[in-house]
């Protein structure tokens, strides 16, 4: 390792991570070695299973049972004084002085970092009492000062509300304060993003980076997002099966990578910068005289409204308002915008899981001939949902623990009675195969399969019954960069194969400009702009459109797209 230099706060050397199991010893992290120097900021990189997460843990001494730190040393310098982290009992005194005080940490999942029972004026002051000497006035003073700082308006009244009363955005930046609560000399942020839509990302990075900026602090940041490395990163550290395989300059890890793994991940991430789909096919899908298989017109759902509330009429919640869009045979048409804007809603009027407020889902059956999705009854819907199926967002809780993977699959076909038996069985293997995954892994339970195969389990559900439209709810962003391309280039061949439909509802930009054909932009409940997705990618014309791309991170540290992004007007 390098040598030790005096801008460096943090040092890691040698570091090693033992999981003691019932069948033996996992070897999380081995031999980790790094630095992180004041007011820059470390990127480690990788994919889920990598030991990104629990290499941070291990510098706050809170690695969770049966782990344990089985060699090398994590210094801290602060005070004037070096601080051997190892040596520290992780239940002792010492250690929890240090937590918070000295080393801040900002949680992935701000809901289930924050209690629901407390206010978050009081958890915030919480933090303040127990690690400085300030008395309770005080604190809540530096409190307001710290809401303030990281832009929550009305901090007083916002001080008095739960968790649940606060935006995604909102409880992220709730989850920052605390973290900056007592000025740490080391702020690690543990995929603080990985939840939030593009703008807001955007917004928290900003953040982040210009608090560390006024406060000199060191950040370790982690993520498996190379966009979110090349806007906001000084130094990059790669991990693979618990070893940094590739560590450097943010410029030389990404424009003279020197191991295959490092390469593949960029490979990943640029390859979502351009559009899969050949200019043929998309061609053939823009003919004019091919007919909409679905036409959607003036759809609404409103909630609520028509009631009283404190002596006032409560106004309706216009989720999806007055909203028009067509879909051809053959095409991939992107559902885009934050999270808030309706995209799922609509997904879920197209498939009539939720019943409209307002206008037609007209879907033109197999014989030319168009029925009206909103009014069909009971037994209609059940041959309208044999042929539109549907992939979800969570590749674990989409999955019933319960079930085989051939129960799972099966399912659709045994409900329909459409196999059983010994052909059910053979129908199931030819899905599997289909989607890449061993028909021999029929009888095996989903916990034994990683996100990716969980998602590809998923889609063989949604095959099972030969659908002509799949409606994919933010299908792909639960899962790594490498393993996302895999499942977009699955859905692509399976297209190609079957002659499907897609309505890909994502606030992932590179991912839709990847796989779609067109492309609709939702922002309140409306649709703002629609077009072709290279266009609407490249140079949209609303002004939410343009701010929703210019948030996107560009996976080049030499041309930042955040520094320049378009911020739309609240108003």
């Amino acid at each position: 390792m390098e040598n030790r230099d005096q801008d460096s706060v943090m040092s890691v050397e040698g570091l090693s991570l033992d999981f003691k199991l019932r069948k033996g010893i996992f070897h999380a992290v081995r031999d980790v070695s790094f630095q992180i120097r004041r007011g820059q900021t470390l990127c480690l990189v990788g994919e889920s299973g990598s030991g990104k997460s629990v290499t941070a843990r291990s510098l706050m001494q809170i690695v969770d049972s049966p782990g344990r730190i089985a060699q090398g040393r994590i210094t801290l310098r602060a005070d004037g004084r070096e601080i051997d982290i190892t040596a520290l009992d992780p239940k002792g005194k010492e250690v929890r002085k240090l937590r918070g005080a000295k080393i801040g940490l900002i949680f992935q999942e701000p809901m289930s970092a924050l209690s629901p029972f407390h206010t978050i004026g009081n958890q915030i002051d919480e933090v303040t009492l127990i690690h400085t000497d300030l008395d309770a006035k005080a604190a809540r003073q530096r409190t307001l000062e710290l809401l303030r700082q990281v832009e929550i308006a009305n901090p007083e009244q916002m001080a008095e509300r739960y968790a649940f009363e606060y935006s995604g955005g909102m409880r992220q930046r709730v989850c920052i304060a605390m973290a900056l609560a007592c000025n740490p000399d080391v702020l690690i942020a543990d995929e603080p993003t990985t939840a939030l839509d593009v703008t807001t990302q955007a917004e928290i990075l900003d953040l982040v980076k210009r608090l560390q900026t006024e406060r000199g602090m060191a950040m370790l940041l982690i993520t498996h997002d190379m966009g979110i490395v090349a806007e906001v990163a000084d130094e990059v550290a790669v991990m693979r099966y618990g070893r940094i395989v590739e560590h450097g300059s943010v410029d030389k890890i990404f424009h003279a990578p020197e191991h295959p793994y490092t390469r593949q991940l960029l490979d990943a991430t640029l390859k979502l910068e351009q559009n899969a789909r050949p200019a043929t096919e998309a061609a053939e899908v823009a003919a004019p005289d091919l007919k909409p298989i679905i036409s959607v017109r003036n759809l609404a759902k409103h909630y609520g409204g028509g009631r009283k509330l404190l002596g006032k009429d409560a106004p309706a919640i216009r989720a999806v308002d007055d909203v028009s869009l067509d879909l051809m045979p053959g095409e991939n048409l992107g559902i885009v915008g934050e999270s808030g804007s309706g995209k799922t809603t609509l997904g879920r009027l197209i498939m009539r899981i939720i019943d409209p407020t307002a206008g037609t889902i007209l879907y033109r059956q197999k014989d030319g001939s168009e029925v009206d999705v909103a009014a069909l009854d009971k037994a209609q819907l059940r041959a309208y949902h044999a042929e539109v199926r549907m992939i979800f967002q969570d590749p674990f809780a989409s999955l019933n623990p319960r079930m085989t993977v051939k129960q799972i699959v099966g399912d659709p076909l045994y409900v329909n009675k459409l196999a059983g038996g010994r052909a059910l069985e053979e129908k199931v293997a030819e899905l599997l195969d289909m989607v890449g995954l061993e028909p021999s892994m029929m009888d095996r339970y989903p916990h034994a399969f990683s996100g990716g195969q969980r998602q590809r389990i998923g889609i063989a559900r949604a095959l099972a019954l030969n659908p002509r439209v799949i409606i994919a709810d933010e299908a792909t962003s639960a899962l790594d960069v490498s393993i996302r391309s895999q499942i977009l280039d699955l859905l692509l061949d399976v297209q190609r194969r079957l002659g499907l439909s897609f309505i890909f509802i994502s606030h992932d930009i590179s991912v839709v400009r990847y796989f779609c054909d067109r492309v609709a932009v939702m922002h309140r409940g409306k649709v703002v702009e629609q077009g072709e997705a290279a266009r609407i990618c490249v140079a949209p014309e609303h002004p939410y459109s343009q701010a929703l791309i210019s948030a996107v991170p560009n996976p080049d540290p030499r041309n930042k797209r955040m520094l320049q992004r378009v911020r739309l007007n609240a108003s």
